[in-house]
């Protein structure tokens, strides 16, 4: 219903951020326009095609070519490159009258009041009654936007601030002014989470909002108590990323990556809309000042805070502005709280700790704290919109109340009044009130606090939290791989949880109970998890430590249990769906392709990638990648079986990656009728539903069938290539020697070609070739390597 009402979009801007934003549209399916201004001069190469400045191809040059930059922007702004089909390229001067057919209207033109205005009423004349009309800024006064706009736009325009880049992170902070009607804040609420897959948080009018504000403020606040001590860049980054629950960019990376430009641009936003000592920490510090005379940016500009010399990385001295060897900061609190299990108790270790490291992070933390607290009724109503918008804009793992309370409100609380920090009025209340917390977790449910009281922590029906779920509901069964956990509705989950989600033999244990307890007492099956990645695939160390002790029959026997729980998946008689995500590589993308359907995060990076390590799929993987292929294939046409033998060979013998959920699809480990779900949150909740349609449907379990394959002469033809590539020295003697054996597998062996053979023949020929490669030492070796290095070894 909702991608009903938003048909088609513009986006007025054509920036890195407004482009993001029109590809961000693009890959959800909405046709989008997005124009610029119209360019007041010729370049050469228009001079020398002998165009004018009336030529439609100059009026839209700038558009066009934002257009095409998005084919070579990394991170890929495009989940393929088809969706660029979608964006459709104008100027602000001709096409304004193609308003009249657009839902939507997203401004992101430069960050100046009186140009929006401008642009505002031109968007007036043309815009459809009922249309929303919204615009990016960072930190633009948006009910200052809205100023002599009809009654009509006024109630359809408000703030959608999309962060950097727009596909990959999930903020979208909707900042409505006093006119906004409550069924457009609702409706981009839920448009927001269930269409463009974001984390949506309602912020208000003030300046840069949420994410912006605090995480700025918590950035100068470390550049000075870095001053202060005596602490350096390197050392500062040592022990503000994954330490403490933030991105492995942590702080001086983070601006590089960002640019100082636009960091200080941000800075000096609030710093002349603030006073008194909050405007003194958003004073950007003099050698910063300085690095921008320089034009020392950052990423963009080759150096900044760091600068790479060949393969070193140095960082600034900020005292002298020369590049040294980069530091990093160990105490005995940074390798104690390396002992300590899960970020909250890292933190306690951490911030007490009398010690350089925990002076340093005590001094960031305390006044981040504070200030996000003084905030709340000023930047948003409630404190789980602020934690929200840290942890969806700035990747941190708890927000500030949350941080406040694993480090404990009422001892924390003591110490930043010895410190002499003003700490709000409502926090003290709050503990006089003997509530030491901000957050309560009841019967499985969280509540928060807010005047005096703890609240309900609302959230969308479709986002499942599996933690929460089994408080409530329990586990089925479970063991050290995997658990089994009721869904609700007749539909039971199966949970990997195993370090990385490797696949072991106690996950294949799992499986094997799970399907028979499903058959027995459940509509179907989901398998799917919420790790950090789906699964990376099998346990690699313990197949090596096999391998390298000979245990080949151990070996043999891990296999074919793991082929047959494959095989189990595929012909349960009840439906059982894979919700894959992030990395779904190897034995992970093994466990989905023989599943009823898959429910893929648009997000999904899968591949059959065991060549990397020396070996081929060993679970079913080619088997089902080749008969995936197949059934993509219209029936009753003829067609080439070579050529999707050719396909299958190149996707496993390059081990192919898919870098996203729609590129799964185009390389057929998804097929057309599999789902793709846009908001990663509501994965568990749609590969649910698929579950119940299926069983609505009358789910019958699959039949048997034989499968064709090229045989002798094909296998031939498959290694065509690959000789050329050996000859051409683009590849080893050990990689042909694998490409060999996918190449036998593929081509299921020495028959004819178009022979029809059964799964299980092929599954003997894939399990022989697995571990006559397992027992090579060049394969060994590079599995060592692999697990090591965290890199391919080409030996």
């Amino acid at each position: 219903m909702l991608n009903q009402l938003i048909k088609k979009a513009a986006v007025l801007g054509s920036g890195v951020m407004g482009s993001g934003i029109a590809a961000h549209l693009a890959n959800i399916g909405i046709p989008t326009l997005l124009l610029d201004i119209v360019p007041r001069e010729l370049t050469e190469d228009e001079k020398a095609k002998g165009l004018t400045l009336e030529d439609k191809q100059v009026r839209n040059r700038i558009s066009s070519q934002s257009i095409q930059k998005l084919l070579k922007q990394k991170p890929a702004p495009l989940a393929v490159k088809q969706n660029l089909a979608l964006i459709e390229a104008g100027n602000l001067e001709d096409d304004l009258i193609k308003l009249k057919d657009v839902d939507w209207v997203i401004e992101v033109v430069v960050e100046n009041l009186n140009v929006k205005k401008q642009v505002f009423e031109k968007v007036e004349q043309y815009r459809k009654p009922g249309s929303i009309i919204s615009s990016n800024t960072s930190g633009i006064s948006v009910e200052a936007m809205a100023e002599g706009r009809s009654e009509d736009f006024k109630k359809h325009f408000l703030g959608t601030h999309f962060f950097n880049p727009p596909r990959y992170l999930k903020l979208l902070e909707v900042i409505p002014t006093q006119y906004t009607s409550q069924e457009v804040i609702s409706f981009m609420k839920t448009f927001g989470e269930d269409v463009l897959g974001k984390g949506v948080v309602l912020a208000k009018d003030t300046p840069n909002f949420i994410a912006n504000r605090i995480g700025t403020y918590g950035l100068l606040v470390t550049v000075q108590e870095m001053l202060k001590g005596g602490y350096s860049v390197g050392e500062v980054d040592s022990v503000t990323g994954p330490l403490i629950g933030r991105p492995s960019s942590a702080t001086f990376r983070t601006l590089d990556v960002v640019g100082l430009d636009t960091f200080a641009h941000v800075a000096g936003n609030v710093y002349e809309q603030v006073s008194g000592k909050e405007k003194e920490v958003f004073e950007v510090p003099a050698f910063m000042r300085t690095m921008l005379e320089k034009g020392w940016l950052g990423s963009k500009s080759g150096q900044g805070f760091f600068l790479k010399k060949g393969k070193e990385i140095l960082e600034l001295d900020t005292k002298t502005l020369e590049y040294i060897p980069r530091k990093k900061l160990k105490t005995a609190a940074t390798e104690m709280s390396k002992q300590e299990k899960g970020t909250a108790n890292k933190l306690k270790a951490l911030v007490y700790a009398n010690d350089r490291a925990g002076e340093l992070l005590w001094n960031i933390f305390s006044p981040v704290l504070v200030y996000s607290a003084q905030l709340l009724g000023e930047i948003a109503d409630t404190i789980v919109d602020i934690d929200s918008a840290m942890k969806w804009g700035f990747g941190w793992e708890m927000g500030p109340f949350e941080t406040w309370d694993a480090i404990g409100v009422d001892k924390s609380v003591q110490k930043m009044k010895n410190d002499g920090l003003e700490v709000p009025e409502w926090v003290t209340e709050m503990l006089a009130k003997g509530h030491t917390s901000f957050y309560l977790e009841e019967n499985g449910e969280t509540f928060f606090y807010k005047n005096g009281e703890y609240r309900l922590v609302e959230s969308n029906p479709k986002a499942i939290d599996l933690k929460r779920l089994k408080k409530q509901k329990g586990v089925i069964k479970k063991n050290s791989g995997a658990s089994l956990v009721d869904l609700g509705d007749g539909v039971a989950l199966l949970e990997f949880q195993s370090p990385n989600n490797a696949i072991g033999l106690d996950i294949i244990q799992m499986i094997n109970f799970a399907v028979d307890e499903v058959e027995k007492n459940y509509k179907g099956l989901v398998i799917g998890n919420q790790g950090k990645n789906f699964c990376v695939g099998a346990n690699l160390a313990m197949m090596l430590m096999e391998a390298q002790d000979d245990n080949i029959y151990e070996l043999e026997m891990v296999i074919r249990q793991f082929q047959n729980a494959m095989m189990k998946i595929k012909y349960s008689a009840k439906p059982v769906v894979a919700a894959p995500f992030a990395m779904t590589l190897g034995g992970g993308a093994e466990v989905c392709l023989p599943a009823a359907h898959i429910q893929a995060s648009a997000e999904t990076y899968m591949g059959l990638v065991e060549v990397g390590v020396g070996l081929l799929p060993g679970g079913g993987g080619n088997k089902e990648l080749y008969i995936k292929h197949l059934e993509g294939l219209p029936n009753g046409v003829p067609f080439d079986l070579q050529a999707v033998a050719n396909k299958v060979f190149e996707t496993i013998a390059t081990a192919k990656v898919s870098t996203s959920g729609a590129e799964a699809r185009e390389n057929n480990f998804l097929s057309i009728a599999d789902g793709i779900s846009i908001n990663g949150d509501h994965l568990l909740y749609d590969a649910k539903q698929a579950v119940l349609a299926l069983h609505e449907q009358g789910y019958v379990q699959k039949a048997r069938r034989k499968v064709p394959v090229v045989g002798e002469t094909g296998y031939a033809t498959l290694l065509l290539g690959a000789h050329s590539m050996l000859l051409s020295g683009y590849i080893s003697e050990h990689d042909m020697k694998i490409a060999k054996k996918v190449a036998y597998v593929i081509a299921g062996g020495k028959v004819p070609f178009g022979t029809e053979v059964d799964e299980q023949y092929l599954l003997d020929l894939e399990r022989e070739a697995f571990l006559s490669l397992i027992s090579e030492q060049k394969t060994q070796q590079r599995m060592q390597h692999m697990l090591v290095k965290g890199k391919p070894l080409r030996n």
